[in-house]
């Protein structure tokens, strides 16, 4: 009998612990993970990245289980995007501007629960600020924001205009995570 290989596995939570609302501390979030059969999980900064192993291959069912027990523990539910490596390799490789990496803050990636139907990136385009720029590919949306994504109405209004649930994580933080995911 052959043993199940162990997939690998970045979870991304949106909208916990942000601004002191649906607060999950990491090593509750590490204890459900490990009730849904995870393995070697590391958590990267409080927002929600998880990196870990599991033999489940169905990263749909991973997402549903965790996402009912922190309703049934914690009372919210979050939105938890779960995808593996080579998704992740690819959305780094598929970087439109490789020249802000250098300023990796300016950079963000919102990854998409799904592909958008009907984008409005007409819309998109007249929010965006002069130095801004964008680019949606499959099920990421890439922002590039030099002024950075906190004054940034296209950045505010991107998740409505997408029409898909969406968590964003700059590129320091896709980094951390994809060098997670490799060791």
């Amino acid at each position: 009998m052959s043993r199940n290989r162990m997939n690998v596995y970045i979870a991304l939570f949106r909208g916990i612990n942000v601004g002191g609302n649906n607060s999950l501390p990491m090593k509750e979030l590490v204890a459900f993970l490990e009730q849904a059969g995870a393995k070697k999980i590391r958590t990267y900064i409080q927002s929600g990245n998880a990196v870990f192993q599991s033999d489940d291959k169905n990263p749909s069912h991973i997402s549903k289980q965790l996402t009912a027990e922190i309703k049934k523990r914690f009372g919210f539910e979050p939105c938890v995007l779960i995808f593996g490596v080579d998704e992740l390799k690819k959305a780094i490789e598929g970087n439109p501007f490789p020249e802000a990496e250098a300023v990796p803050g300016s950079l963000h990636l919102g990854f998409l629960a799904s592909e958008p139907g009907n984008p409005d990136i007409e819309k998109l385009n007249s929010l965006k600020k002069t130095s801004e720029r964008f680019q949606l590919s499959d099920k990421i949306f890439y922002l590039y924001a030099p002024e950075g994504v906190g004054r940034s109405r296209l950045a505010a209004n991107a998740e409505k205009l997408l029409g898909v649930t969406m968590t964003d994580r700059n590129w320091r933080t896709v980094q951390k995570i994809m060098e997670m995911a490799g060791e």
